[in-house]
């Protein structure tokens, strides 16, 4: 039986070329069981006609306050009370701007303050646009409501240029509507300590040795842990995002001893510690205070190897869950196995530099899962966020 099947959704439509993509998705909901009633603003028609929404989700649209032909009143409190749940796709700046700022100049704006069940944004604009500051923290002021964002993909957009920016699909859509109905704060009891981001070894006073992590993957898990109910410790290297959920402790780390301390003192207090944090193999035996000026010669560092976190941990581990992850260029398979039986891993997480659109800087992942009895299960590329999901969901397979 699908999550969704028998709750009723609110389509929301707002004027974007991505508009088209909005049929896809009201046949994916009627697919899967799923009652639609489509609101569309008044820019919206003109990239999608009333009819085929009205077609497909075997509802009338809803555009004006009333319908001018009778003075029937189209009720957003009604509206809001009736829907499971609030899609917005495609959602523009200007509706994100509105809907962070508490105006409510359309029927889609009005219905959106009225809902009382969960939001779901799926953003579309061109690149410049979504990147814009104002757009950004309007973004993160919708995120601290706990709305639930649909991230854009990166590609061809409208305007030509090729970035960050277009619709999700609707397949994608439909997997995160799906996956948040499916969590039933099953974590609520656990403890779980997560590892994200790079970590930084200085050299001198202004230069360090590091590596390309964005900590988007370690974040991603943080927050569907949370979602579930967990109560999430997350020690991080220095990265560009900041945690939404209430349920994550921040503790924010820059050298590898400092993240071998922070999760040392934390272990023994948890359930479950993920490790996902790229974390230095090597150190400088000796600190310089000052800036290392530049000379004719060449300059030699030498290297002493960092604590190991994973293996301090797997020594400890008790009955405690523990997963590791492994990024390999080479005999992929063979290397994560060893990885995990020497770190004592109950599971471990492999991906692959050699998979376009995965690992360091994007926002997608390709993963294979190996578990302690060596089984291995493949998942297909796909945004972290619904990595994130696959990961949890084998945890609670352990749980």
């Amino acid at each position: 039986m699908s999550d969704i099947k028998g709750k009723n959704f609110l389509l929301g439509i707002t004027g974007s070329i991505a508009a088209y993509k909005a049929a896809y998705l009201t046949r994916l909901l009627i697919k899967e069981g799923a009652s639609v009633k489509v609101i569309m603003t008044p820019l919206a028609k003109e990239f999608i006609t009333p009819l085929t929404m009205a077609t497909l989700s075997k509802n009338p649209i809803l555009v004006d306050f009333f319908d001018p032909e009778n003075g029937n009143w189209n009720s957003h409190v009604d509206l809001g009370a009736w829907a499971d749940g609030y899609i917005i796709a495609p959602a523009t700046a200007n509706t994100m701007a509105k809907m962070a700022n508490g105006i409510a100049d359309n029927l889609l704006l009005t219905t959106y303050l009225s809902a009382k069940c969960p939001v779901f944004i799926a953003p579309a604009m061109d690149l410049d646009m979504y990147k814009h500051q104002t757009n950004l923290e309007n973004i993160n002021k919708l995120r601290k409501l706990g709305h639930i964002f649909i991230e854009p993909e990166e590609g061809e957009l409208a305007s030509g240029l090729i970035g960050k920016g277009r619709l999700a699909q609707p397949e994608t859509i439909i997997e995160h509507v799906k996956a948040f109905y499916k969590k039933k704060k099953s974590l609520k009891s656990k403890i779980i300590l997560i590892t994200a981001g790079p970590t930084y070894e200085n050299i001198d006073a202004v230069r360090f040795i590091g590596n390309y992590s964005s900590g988007k993957m370690g974040y991603a898990i943080a927050e569907e842990c949370a979602c579930r109910g967990a109560k999430v410790i997350l020690v991080s290297g220095p990265v560009n995002i900041k945690p939404i959920h209430e349920n994550i402790e921040l503790i924010n780390i820059t050298s590898a001893a400092e993240m071998f301390n922070a999760a040392k003192t934390n272990f023994e207090k948890v359930d479950v510690a993920i490790l996902t944090a790229a974390v230095a193999d090597f150190t400088p035996e000796q600190l310089n205070n000052s800036k290392i000026k530049r000379k004719d010669q060449g300059l030699t560092i030498q290297l002493k190897p960092t604590q190991d976190i994973a293996k301090e941990l797997g020594n400890a581990k008790k009955n405690k869950i523990l997963i590791g992850f492994a990024l390999e260029i080479e005999n992929e398979i063979e290397n994560a196995i060893e990885k995990l039986k020497r770190k004592n891993f109950d599971f471990i997480v492999l991906n692959s530099m050699n998979d376009i659109g995965a690992c360091f800087n994007v926002d997608t992942n390709k993963i294979t899962i190996i578990d302690n009895k060596e089984q291995k299960t493949e998942f297909k590329i796909k945004h972290k966020n619904l990595v994130a999901i696959d990961i949890i969901d084998k945890l609670e397979e352990y749980l």
